[in-house]
């Protein structure tokens, strides 16, 4: 049997960050840039903890 703590994502599975509203490839969402960081990926030196330094995070489109 192997521990698995909740927050982790199976290797099958997208990893979420913070700042998604949804994984990828749900219908109705697509790619936008992080608001927080602007879409660098970056806040000063550090990784942006919103997008996870991808600069991008998932959204809802079309107002639904």
């Amino acid at each position: 049997m192997t521990s698995q703590n909740p927050g982790d994502a199976l290797p099958d599975e997208p990893k979420l960050n913070p700042g998604d509203a949804a994984e990828p490839g749900t219908p109705g969402t697509g790619e936008n840039l992080c608001q927080e960081c602007e879409g660098t990926g970056k806040i000063g030196a550090s990784a942006c903890p919103i997008c996870g330094g991808t600069g991008v995070v998932i959204t809802g489109i079309g107002g639904g």
